[in-house]
């Protein structure tokens, strides 16, 4: 079949559903050309219609984080449009390479959806403003300082008044101005922006409309189920296909890379029955002899090497340590490997004819997802494109291209045909990017009055940027290591004045790899840091608050201030209930948590944890209470229940059945002081999960005298000591 004369652009939006494709799948324009005559650009960002409504353009995958709304609230902030008029669509990453990126990168990780493109796109619907704006002057011929806007209106003293739908077609042909020399709103000035807005996708998500990557519908599309090596770095010896080849639906079976196997056929189900059912012989490699207990030796031999890389460094902590007079507390924590789990697993759509290759990708980052397909299909960039759909959960895992490449590849060896490759679950849960695990060693000493004045700190453990993107290591080290660790950066920093510190990483890789889950290595630092914190403020005999507020600096105390006065941190709780505290510096936010637990019989109840967080500025404040809430889920859902496992070099979980995540009954009621103090972005979709778990695990401490350093907390007895 001819079928990329099926699959065009056109043909795969009716196939999907009409309804959900202005937040999905609409493309802003299939030529210039085209776009010029039924909608006018007025710049990358911004298409006016003549009925006057609005489009603007995201590149950002919104995953549930509300960055697509929060992204159309700033170009529409300085395009002064009427919000009610306004749309969203997705522009291609093939798109943005054949527009020499005019729209930036195309990820959003490490809550860099809004704060790293807020500039560029506020000043896009500003120029669009000053664009339209300048067509109502020309057109009236009178100065265009004396020209106003209002809610997409351009109005002048004469009583002269044009529709942005009226000048959009005039505006597209006038010179775009000077980005540089654009001047924006003060947040103070704000309208739309900084208002807690309603989502523009809830609507499509409600309905069904909305369309994820599973479901994604091509005409001619051929289902593919995988398996790959159980054992990471192994290879597939030999298969026989011939033994699945006869089974209901079964179109093709077929290796894929060196470490794989798949089968095609009618419908999922009868691929992965097929899969299920074909013989494989694995060369599994050294690797099967790994296990959590031979990781586990691995890293404590680094709490005790000389080769580490230091990331703080201030005074002389081992001299501080030494001194007389001074006592010295030391504890050692424990974090395990934890998988993403996202509801919706690695899945991906892939045409290739030797002409050309496209692919419906539910992604974080479009552009390594036309990276990957451009490698696996062999084509140069002209001939290749990937279609951003809906993802399903990503959490950082959905960066990645290697189920895109995966799915590339088993199309290639079927020309013509669209294939839509799923993982199972027990795909998903086996062949992640995991959280990294580490191991921490801790040392401090305190003065005769209960002051730290000295801090050592050794984490023992994987790197991301090692496993994922070794040529960004910086000399040998991975920077990322230290989240919330560092003396002064925008990212995150050591929130304590302490005189003498040390804090530094001895790297040890495994065979798994690490990937940048949500909130990253800020998770174990926080739990680190705060846990010991709390032990010191108790070894000291002083109220965990009071301790932190002589050694916080000003911005990290404000926000653990808020937090507990928004608790009732000091005040009488109920019968059993106690308080827990925790604050952090990451993501460039400042983040602080107290949560209210009780601990009865040993069971854990998380009543409530109040957070704050002062990310700079706020674009929907609503949006913000949102991702704190549901960042919490996730951090709380590792500590009580996450926990990755390895036997004879696999992983032994293989779906939610040995993977728990919290339910409904198990979440705390949560509150949120939102509380930007202006002059710089932070994020927001991950800084507060960092602080979600010390708290709990302080609170804990608090409720039964017990100090809890290894996890799960399932996997710990919590009866009173």
């Amino acid at each position: 079949m001819n079928a990329i004369a099926k699959i065009d652009r056109r043909s795969f939006i009716v196939a999907a559903g009409a309804g959900g494709l202005s937040l999905g799948f609409s493309v802003p324009f299939a030529s210039e050309a085209e776009a010029a005559v039924t909608q006018p650009e007025i710049n990358a960002w911004v298409v006016i219609k003549p009925d006057d409504s609005v489009v603007i353009r995201v590149v950002r995958p919104d995953m549930g984080q509300g960055s697509l709304t929060g992204l159309a609230q700033l170009v529409a902030e300085e395009l002064e449009c009427d919000w009610s008029k306004v749309s969203v669509e997705y522009p291609t990453a093939g798109e943005n390479v054949a527009r020499k990126r005019v729209w930036g990168a195309m990820n959003s990780s490490g809550s860099q959806a809004i704060r790293s493109s807020q500039d560029y796109v506020r000043r896009g619907g500003a120029a669009a403003r000053l664009m339209l704006t300048q067509a109502a002057a020309n057109e009236w011929q009178v100065p265009v300082a004396e020209c106003k806007v209002d809610k997409g209106v351009v109005s002048h003293a004469s009583g002269k008044q044009a529709s942005y739908g009226e000048l959009a077609k005039a505006a597209a042909e006038i010179t775009p101005p000077d980005p540089k020399a654009i001047v924006l709103k003060d947040a103070k000035d704000w309208t739309i922006a900084g208002k807690p807005l309603k989502r523009l996708d809830t609507l499509g998500k409600v309905t069904g409309e909305r369309v994820f990557g599973t479901d994604v519908k091509v005409p001619g599309m051929l289902l593919a189920a995988i398996r790959a090596c159980p054992v990471n770095g192994g290879k597939v010896k030999s298969f026989d296909a011939a033994r699945v080849e006869g089974m209901r639906g079964v179109k093709k079976v077929v290796q894929v890379g060196e470490d794989a196997v798949a089968v095609v056929a009618d419908n999922f189900w009868n691929a992965k029955q097929a899969v299920l059912a074909l013989p494989v012989e694995w060369d599994e490699g050294p690797n099967n002899k790994v296990s959590s207990a031979t990781i586990a030796e691995f890293l404590k031999e680094g709490l005790t090497t000389d080769k580490t890389f230091i990331g703080n460094k201030a005074g002389d902590a081992a001299g501080a340590l030494a001194a007389d007079g001074v006592r010295k507390i030391s504890a050692t924590y424990n974090y395990s490997f934890q998988n993403h789990a996202p509801m919706e697993p690695m899945n991906a759509t892939a045409v290739f004819t030797p002409d050309r290759c496209e692919a419906w990708v539910p992604t974080q980052n479009a552009e390594a997802a036309l990276a990957g397909v451009i490698q696996a299909s062999g084509l140069p960039a002209a001939k290749c494109e990937v279609y951003a759909v809906g993802v399903g959960g990503g959490f950082g895992r959905k960066g990645r291209a290697d189920y895109v490449i995966q799915a590339v590849l088993i199309a290639k060896q079927m020309p013509g045909t669209p294939i839509k490759l799923i993982w199972t679950r027990e795909e998903d849960m086996q062949h992640c990017s995991f959280h990294p695990i580490t191991q921490c060693e801790m040392t401090a000493s305190l003065d005769k009055d209960g002051v730290p004045t000295a801090w050592k700190m050794r984490i023992s453990g994987q790197s991301i940027i090692a496993s994922l993107a070794p040529e960004r290591l910086e000399n040998g080290m991975d920077p990322a290591v230290f989240m919330g660790l560092t003396p002064a950066s925008p990212e995150g920093m050591f929130g304590y004045n302490i005189p003498n510190v040390l804090i530094d990483h001895a790297m040890r890789n495994t065979h798994l790899v690490a990937g940048f889950w949500r909130g990253v290595n800020s998770n174990h630092n926080a739990i680190y840091v705060e846990s010991f914190i709390d032990e010191l403020a108790h070894e000291a005999k002083q109220d965990p608050l009071e301790f932190r507020r002589k050694l916080l600096k000003p911005k990290q105390l404000a926000v653990l201030n808020a937090a507990a006065e928004k608790a009732g941190y000091g005040k009488p709780l109920p019968p059993g209930h106690f308080h827990g505290l925790s604050s952090m510096h990451t993501f460039g936010s400042y983040v602080a948590a107290c949560a209210e637990v009780s601990v009865t019989d040993g069971k854990l109840k998380i009543h409530r944890i109040s957070a704050a967080t002062d990310p700079g500025n706020v674009v929907n404040p609503m949006l913000v209470e949102r991702q704190v809430a549901g960042s919490f889920v996730y951090g709380l859902s590792a500590l009580l229940y996450g926990e990755i496992t390895v036997r004879n070099g696999a992983v032994e979980q293989t779906n939610f059945d040995t993977y728990n995540v919290m339910r409904i009954d198990e979440m705390p009621h949560v509150d949120v002081v939102v509380m930007p103090s202006g002059g710089w972005w932070g994020g927001v979709g991950e800084p507060t999960i960092s602080v979600a778990a010390p708290a709990v695990l302080n609170a804990v401490f608090a409720a039964t005298g017990k100090r809890v350093r290894s996890f799960p907390l399932m996997k710990q007895d919590l009866r009173t000591s």
